[in-house]
């Protein structure tokens, strides 16, 4: 598959609530792209440190950080949602490019796809849930 004059890109798509993330990632010494704009660190984007960890967790933990060059295209939802699908769509591409990171990402719970999605809301309600308020007279 790889050729001497390019190399090997591994890519892995994540989705969490209505976020989407194409995760790109190509051997070289840790550049960030998001969005087709270039970051120092994922705090810049995602604005909070605990966002920016819980997107770049796979790298953490298979010992990766500053390995790839991380390309992400990232859509829909909000910042907690896109760091979910960041998260799964990198734990997606290192599983592509080592099999034998599957079962370290498997027992932290990176390469399952997290279900829970917004609940719709009901025709006399105010929320999904939430009644309007009960007046006895």
């Amino acid at each position: 598959m790889a050729t001497t004059t390019q190399q090997v890109i591994y890519h892995g798509v994540g989705r969490r609530k209505t976020s989407v993330a194409r995760v790109h990632l190509k051997l070289g010494n840790g550049k960030l792209v998001i969005n087709d704009e270039e970051y120092n660190s994922a705090e810049e984007y995602f604005k909070d440190s605990v966002r920016a960890k819980h997107a770049m967790e796979p790298l953490v933990v298979t010992n990766n950080v500053g390995k790839f060059d991380v390309f992400i295209n990232v859509e829909g939802g909000g910042l907690s949602g896109q760091a979910g699908a960041v998260r799964l769509g990198i734990a997606r591409a290192l599983v592509q490019f080592d099999e034998n990171l599957r079962p370290v990402l498997r027992e932290k719970g990176m390469l399952t796809r997290d279900p829970r999605m917004v609940e719709r809301k009901k025709y006399g309600l105010k929320k999904s849930r939430r009644a309007p308020q009960y007046s006895k007279r």
